[in-house]
């Protein structure tokens, strides 16, 4: 089997180990054998926050089967992790402090009480700028809860399109898969060990990493990543 292959069965198999839903959602056969690249669904609690602990490349160092001469092979494949969220999900928490709310008089159309009363009101979202505003109902309050999710569904666009940029150069930096970004070695020949590379973390039985043990290797960098962070914010 070769590694991107082994890779994704690996974590088929994580997911089901606890008890995720897991889907392959997208797979492009290799050139010569394999695949090439494949993309799996996990659905399950806390599913994103656990598998984005393996973004990264992986390393693999065995003796390859697809060589007749039976030497040792070095091969990486990229993890890229992205969340998928669910529909009605507000993609940002608007603090009511964050916000400057105008009331003016609404001109146009709607008879006598539109036109010679403040109803209608103009939303700022201060740290973006973005506004928005209604004048179109009856009365003030109805004018600033649709403008309110106009201002929201305008914010949660601005998210959304920030998350693709991000996205985008997550997924161009893991195109540089070389000796020096792995982020874990899976080591089969000519000793068995797979050791992450962020933690030092390492493990004699490759066979049951493969086979979806990796919830040490997730836990442990997960809370290097926690310790980290407290000492950053003691700094």
């Amino acid at each position: 089997m070769d590694w991107a292959s082994m890779v994704m069965q690996m974590y088929k198999k994580w997911a089901e180990n606890r008890g995720f839903g897991v889907t392959v959602v997208d797979e492009m056969p290799g050139d010569i054998a394999g695949i090439k690249r494949a993309t799996i669904k996990v659905d399950g609690e806390f599913a994103f926050g656990y598998a984005k602990a393996e973004v990264g490349a992986h390393r693999l160092v065995r003796i390859s089967p697809f060589d007749s001469n039976k030497r040792r092979h070095t091969s990486f494949a990229s993890v890229a992790v992205i969340p998928i969220l669910g529909e009605g999900f507000s993609h940002v928490q608007i603090n009511e402090s964050d916000l400057r709310i105008e009331r003016f008089r609404a001109g146009g159309a709607g008879g006598q009480h539109v036109n010679t009363t403040e109803s209608a009101v103009r939303i700022t979202h201060i740290p973006t700028g973005v506004t928005a505003s209604c004048q179109n109902e009856r009365s003030q309050n109805q004018n600033k809860m649709s403008a309110m999710a106009v201002l929201q569904s305008r914010l949660d666009q601005l998210e959304i399109e920030r998350q693709a940029r991000i996205n985008a150069e997550h997924t161009q930096s893991l195109t540089d898969i070389n000796f020096g970004s792995q982020i874990r070695s899976y080591v089969l020949h000519p000793y068995r060990m797979v050791k992450d590379h962020r933690t030092d973390y390492e493990v004699s039985d490759p066979d049951s990493v493969l086979q979806g043990d990796l919830d040490a290797f997730i836990l442990s960098f997960l809370s290097a990543s926690l310790d980290k962070n407290e000492d950053d914010d003691n700094i």
